[in-house]
């Protein structure tokens, strides 16, 4: 199948078959225990004609679910982030078991996901949450594996180190954003898009002003109006700093200027994104809210899934709303973007900083708004990022910690200022 008309080739292409490989196709899932692992599992479960699972990662706090997934999916190996997790993982995978039934290899360690993702299978599913997904993601694009990508953070801080590793087609998106796009674009040529248009919920304070915003609770900000993720994306989507840093995934991914990439605020999370083109038209990929769909593609493409998730009923009157979004109360998008374009290791210290900030949120030592204030002043203080070389994962871990430890300065000291 011919690629795109333009160069350079775009990291996603749905023109692009990068592995035709017939029969049930060989899966290592990365963060399996976790939201998008659990829903991957769920399709595998219910399609085992189309895929096998050989291998699991996770980090190693919910070890009894672990063990069950590898008992149902019967994978070769099993490996958790934590070591001291590894006794609790034995003796839940010897209940599983019983006795006389051979266990699987446990791998343990801050490499373990990394190893698995070299490992010999046709698709690496990578839902490991974070930047701590960039060494996983690089292995199994050197390994020459089909990389469906749930991590977006990996692309986001590892940028010229992904898209120098990525082959055409290898990479399949599977946020429900980046999976819409990447359906929309089967519709025409690169030359052929005039705009990318990513969709928001607008989280649970959508309409609300920044300074409604200042007292909000944690629990406010987990209650989700649609989607049901872990803690650490639902802030991030209650701040819409997710939609920020999938504008900088859109671009990557899509190889498409900042400046042709629009977010709009979609309530109902119907539309997941949309393709404009240069003669008028938008198509537009719409689904119920569920992962499984985006999922499905990640792991199928080119072939799709049938009842992967489920679809509308037409027979029901439903509406549709398009608002457009408002960058005083969420600054997040503009801060993406233009970290974005400064580019080198600015978005690598752009994630690590929002990281800290959400646990310190979480955690009840940071106020909501106090979030983007504080990742807005360490990407300022790290200003612009040298350029003229090539990054490297030393420069992204490098910046990752300084920005980790300025952002938990600066988060102690808005708190003991608060409370002075």
């Amino acid at each position: 199948m011919g690629g795109m008309s333009d160069s350079p080739a775009p990291l996603a292409d749905p023109h692009v078959v990068f592995d035709a490989t017939e029969g049930p196709r060989d899966l290592v899932i990365l963060g399996s225990t976790g939201s998008i692992g659990t829903q991957a599992i769920d399709l595998v479960l219910r399609n085992p004609d189309r895929f096998r699972v050989t291998a699991l990662s996770a980090a190693g706090g919910r070890v009894a679910l672990l063990a069950e997934q590898a008992r149902q999916l019967r994978v070769r190996t099993v490996a958790v982030a934590a070591p001291d997790a590894v006794p609790a993982l034995r003796e839940a995978l010897r209940e599983q078991y019983g006795t006389g039934e051979p266990l699987p290899e446990i791998l343990a360690g801050p490499e373990a996901a990394t190893q698995l993702a070299a490992g010999d299978c046709h698709t690496v599913l990578n839902g490991i949450t974070g930047s701590i997904g960039l060494a996983p993601t690089l292995a199994a694009l050197e390994a020459g594996r089909t990389l469906a990508l749930a991590n977006k953070e990996s692309l986001i801080v590892g940028g010229p180190l992904v898209k120098a590793l990525a082959a055409p087609g290898q990479i399949i998106p599977v946020d429900s954003e980046h999976a819409a796009l990447f359906q929309a674009l089967a519709a025409g040529t690169r030359a052929d898009v005039r705009k990318l248009v990513v969709t928001a919920s607008g989280g649970p304070f959508r309409g609300r002003t920044k300074s409604e915003l200042v007292r909000v609770t944690r629990e406010e900000a987990l209650a989700h109006p649609t989607w049901a993720m872990g803690p650490v994306i639902t802030i991030n989507s209650a701040t819409l700093v997710n939609k920020g840093l999938e504008v900088i995934e859109a671009h990557l991914l899509y190889d498409i200027p900042f400046d042709r990439i629009e977010v709009v605020v979609h309530p109902q999370s119907y539309v997941h994104s949309m393709v404009e083109f240069t003669d008028g038209s938008t198509l537009a990929q719409a689904t119920p809210p569920d992962m499984r769909g985006p999922i499905a593609i990640g792991l199928g493409w080119p072939q799709r899934i049938p009842d992967a998730a489920p679809a509308f009923d037409w027979s029901k009157a439903s509406s549709w709303e398009f608002f457009p979004l408002d960058n005083e109360a969420f600054p997040s998008v503009g801060l993406a973007r233009h970290v974005g374009t400064l580019g080198a290791t600015a978005p690598a210290v752009f994630n690590a900083a929002n990281e800290e900030c959400v646990d310190a949120f979480l955690a009840g030592r940071l106020p909501f708004n106090g979030i983007m204030d504080t990742v807005t002043a360490v990407v300022a203080e790290h200003g612009t990022p040298a350029t003229g070389t090539s990054l490297t994962v030393a420069d992204v871990l490098e910046a990752e910690t300084w920005a980790r430890a300025r952002a938990r300065e600066l988060s102690a000291k808005a708190t003991a200022e608060a409370r002075a």
